[in-house]
């Protein structure tokens, strides 16, 4: 359990600091922005499995449809997260971004309670309403529904219940993943590249710098990640959710000075209050296991 904290925390720090990253690229255009974070992502995981020398694993995989089926869902989800993530923070959305993420632990409760017959406690249960209380408020505020917001947590929310369950590790399966994707990108990008379009023939060396650093930057939190969510219940992995999107969120306002009505703040307060009950209850439900 420890270990799996660790790990999700360490992902969603790295999330939460992903909008110092694409401001670099702001330039680029955000599905080509996509399809090298797959290209160069590929590059990585291959990279380890070949220090590794983990290659069996595919021979068997090709003969499982099913699980063919799963992964092909499961990027499909994260490439359609990638690209609105990509366009929200080139476009000036990183708050709306952050809201996305803080429903995210929303839909992951949700999830592991309707999938995996999770039984979260009374107090997680207290948390969560608190919570969906701030959602609410913010969507009201908005005067519209959050389809940014939406759409990020629904995706990534699915996407993070498919590598729970999964039949492979979180190397394989990413792996497995990418080269679903990067047959479609690479295509893509040789076709912009063969009509003098794209970063690779017009962009400058820091920008295809920035680009190829998509590749670690994009895989190692994922690793992360799915290591991290095979190791704790899915209601413990949408709290510590929590961490990424505050960092978001601060990045939006106090570094890229995105307009913030003071009447949203309510909020993102009950949904930081929602976090401390959660964090509270969890304390004293271990101590009280230890006493027993």
């Amino acid at each position: 359990m420890n270990t799996g904290i660790l790990y999700a925390a360490l992902a969603y720090v790295a999330w939460g600091l992903f909008p110092l990253y694409f401001k670099q690229v702001a330039d680029v255009p955000s599905l080509e922005v996509v399809m090298h974070r797959t290209l160069w992502s590929l590059a990585v995981v291959l990279g380890l499995l070949a220090v590794r020398r983990q290659w069996a694993w595919m021979a068997s995989v090709v003969r499982q449809p099913r699980v063919l089926g799963a992964f092909a869902l499961s990027a499909v989800l994260l490439s359609g997260n990638w690209l609105t993530y990509v366009w929200a923070v080139q476009n000036h959305h990183v708050v709306d971004a952050s809201l996305g993420y803080f429903i995210l632990p929303l839909v992951n409760v949700a999830l592991g309670f309707v999938f995996l017959r999770e039984r979260p406690r009374p107090g997680q249960w207290l948390a969560v309403a608190v919570a969906a209380a701030g959602v609410l408020w913010l969507a009201v505020q908005a005067g519209r529904p959050p389809w940014i917001a939406l759409v990020l947590a629904l995706t990534f929310g699915f996407y993070g219940l498919l590598r729970k369950v999964a039949a492979l590790g979180a190397l394989e399966g990413l792996t497995l993943e990418t080269l679903m994707l990067a047959p479609v990108a690479a295509v893509v990008l040789a076709w912009w590249s063969w009509q003098g379009q794209g970063a690779l023939v017009q962009g400058d060396l820091s920008t295809v710098g920035w680009l190829l650093l998509a590749g670690p930057m994009t895989a190692v939190p994922l690793l992360l990640f799915a290591a991290g969510a095979r190791r704790i219940p899915m209601s413990t992995l949408g709290i510590l959710q929590y961490i990424s999107p505050s960092l978001q969120f601060a990045l939006g306002v106090w570094v890229y000075n995105e307009a913030f009505q003071p009447a949203r703040l309510v909020g993102f307060v009950l949904i930081w209050a929602a976090l401390v009950v959660y964090s509270v209850e969890g304390w004293w439900a271990r101590q009280r296991a230890v006493l027993a």
